[in-house]
């Protein structure tokens, strides 16, 4: 069987009798028993419940029940968010095993109730912060594209299993960058949906204010299909809003309800994509450091060309309270993690990981001052923000400078994680702290064979606008469809 590379490729095949969903699920599974081993994407594999849920798939959508472009999908959760299959660790020996035990987070539920297939948990950063630890018993996560090199975190299971077609879409989290890096190194595609958006409870926190979940797959169309079932208000989550999702644009509706067919979910979105009328700034500052991969400005503004050429106009613009938001993001997520964590970390020290209990550290050493001003110069770079989409509805940027690196490159013979140095040639934490929408899209490769990636933010709770504008550019670029050759 070829296996399609999309999801909406598969939703078409579904409904078209090409494939079912069992051979989807099957297809997945055999590639897991390949690949996994190498690639450390999976906690725990659903084998027998998803080929389960598969079966159901098909007989519904025999029947006639269609419940949407999700049905009878393979689906990668990352294991800070909660399936009823369990248990859900977050990659820790610290997280208690009863935490989530027979539940599913409201984002989950929503994946089920659209008939997608959780084929199992994968791997992330321990509680989706620092690095991995090889002298914990978990998986060491790599990239497809090149097995010494990063995946990115801490949705690294998502990403390396979008790439490498152990599931054809997944959920991940964003708290400083954890879908979008991911997403970036390993050639996909990933949205961060709007702070407050999706529901974030039955995920563990690492920050509360910063926490965002959303989707990695390959197309914006396919994040679009995955951000219209997981999106919407739930009473669990207080930072949940509740504010309708229109993922249409003109006449082309990018996903909606029933069949594959005519007015259906992503009809019409493989015809047209003009960006006519559609004013992008574009961040250079801050964006190409001296020690930038060379392929990186070329590629980047090859895309830029390829966005003019759809009909969108480019504004140069910078980015206000650069700075001020990186060290704000810091401060937050630290704070914010050592108030979740404070318990454990005073009883159970050794068994977090190395990159874990140094950012632990660092929250113990903000004082309560330093959190309330970070809050402050936050909302005011929020502000100051929302001015600057007065004059423009896209800011795109790269995602991160270079290619993914080395394991060897980002920490010492203790673990430790410079981050600073890090974060220096990634560009993602700045939105998270003023909380607009961003998709991230594959833009070209380096010399080394290494993906690299285009950023898109909108306005808050405009997702539709970043999604039209990928979906336009990948019409006329394949990056997003290249397979890394371990994947065949």
């Amino acid at each position: 069987m070829t296996f399609p590379l999309t999801l909406s490729d598969a939703a078409d095949a579904l409904r078209s009798g090409e494939v079912t969903s069992v051979a989807l699920t099957e297809e997945a599974i055999a590639r897991a028993d390949r690949l996994d081993a190498g690639l450390g994407t999976y906690l725990a594999r659903f084998d027998d419940s998803a080929l389960q849920a598969a079966k159901r798939a098909d007989e519904e959508l025999a029947a006639g029940v269609d419940k949407g472009p999700l049905h009878g999908i393979p689906f990668g959760v990352k294991d800070i968010i909660a399936a009823a299959e369990g248990p859900t660790t977050a990659q820790s020996l610290v997280l208690d095993p009863a935490w989530g035990a027979g539940k599913d987070a409201p984002v989950v539920a929503r994946l089920r109730a659209a008939g997608a297939v959780i084929t199992g948990k994968v791997t992330t950063m321990e509680f989706a912060c620092g690095m991995v630890d090889p002298s914990k018993p978990f998986p060491v996560p790599r990239n497809p594209w090149d097995p010494g090199t990063w995946p990115g975190g801490s949705s690294s299971g998502t990403g390396n299993g979008v790439a490498a077609g152990l599931f054809l879409a997944g959920l991940g989290t964003d708290t400083a960058g954890s879908i979008r890096i991911p997403a970036a190194f390993c050639g996909v595609s990933g949205l961060m949906p709007t702070f407050g958006r999706v529901p974030k409870s039955g995920v563990a926190p690492l920050g509360y204010s910063l926490d965002h979940v959303g989707p990695l797959a390959r197309s914006a169309r396919d994040c679009a299909a995955v951000l219209e079932v997981i999106a919407g208000y739930h009473p669990s989550d207080p930072d949940c809003v509740d504010l309708p999702l229109d993922l249409a644009w003109g006449s082309e509706p990018v996903t909606g309800a029933g069949p594959l067919t005519g007015a259906g979910p992503l009809a019409g979105a493989g015809t047209g994509g003009s960006l006519e009328g559609l004013r992008i700034g574009v961040v250079r500052e801050h964006h190409f450091p001296g020690d930038a991969d060379p392929a990186a400005a070329p590629a980047f503004e090859a895309a830029l060309s390829t966005l003019t050429g759809l009909g969108a106009t480019l504004t140069e613009v910078t980015l206000p309270y650069w700075n001020e938001m990186l060290t704000a993001n810091l401060v937050t997520a630290c704070a914010e993690a050592l108030a979740y964590h404070r318990n454990d970390a005073a009883t159970r020290w050794g068994d977090y990981f190395a990159a874990t209990r140094a950012m632990l550290a660092r929250g113990a050493l903000i004082s309560g001052a330093d959190y309330v001003q970070a809050q402050r110069v936050r909302r005011v770079a929020q502000d100051a923000v929302a001015r600057l989409f007065d004059d423009v509805d896209v800011i795109v940027t790269p995602t991160a400078s270079t290619g993914a690196p080395t394991y060897e490159s980002l920490t010492d013979a203790e673990g430790r994680i410079d981050v600073e140095a890090l974060f220096a040639q990634i560009f993602t934490q700045y939105w998270d702290c003023v909380g607009n929408p961003v998709l991230v899209v594959p833009m070209g490769f380096t010399g080394a064979g290494l993906p690299l990636s285009l950023q898109l933010a909108g306005r808050p709770f405009e997702e539709a606008t970043i999604l039209r504008a990928g979906d336009a550019y990948q019409r006329l670029t394949d990056w997003h469809l290249r397979v890394p050759a371990l994947a065949g």
